[in-house]
């Protein structure tokens, strides 16, 4: 069984940087697309940041575009959230998704309802 298990989320001042992390473990899981995902006490969840596996393609939601930045380490089966000019919006649980299907659209890797694996998330505070 594959796992995702996120790491690196904590407390930090607005203004400040933050890197989470999500390692795969687990039997050999190929994915195609990676992205986290964030859900903000009393708010639904949204898609933060998406990266195709293969090919590095990036995406953005547009509240974090020019601040964060998603990353793949192949080697270590890592996926990486650097986050940069934090906001007291940014608090939310950060969680990683991962999706085995060669076919992901952009729609697909927005939307959020058909990743096949996620992790337990990752609390990120920012502070006034």
């Amino acid at each position: 069984q594959v796992q995702l298990v996120e790491s690196g989320g904590g407390l930090v001042q607005a203004g400040g940087s933050l890197r989470v992390s999500c390692v795969a473990s687990g039997r050999t899981f190929s994915a195609y697309v990676m992205a986290w995902f964030r859900q903000a006490p009393g708010k639904e969840r949204e898609f933060v940041a998406g990266i195709r596996w293969n090919t590095g393609r990036t995406y953005y939601a547009d509240s974090v575009k020019g601040r964060f930045t998603i990353s793949r380490d192949k080697a270590k089966n890592t996926v990486n959230l650097q986050m940069n000019s934090l906001k007291p919006e940014d608090t939310a649980v950060y969680y990683c998704a991962g999706s085995q299907r060669w076919s992901f659209t952009y729609a697909d890797i927005v939307a959020g309802t058909d990743y096949d694996v996620w992790g337990q998330g990752t609390q990120v505070t920012v502070s006034s």
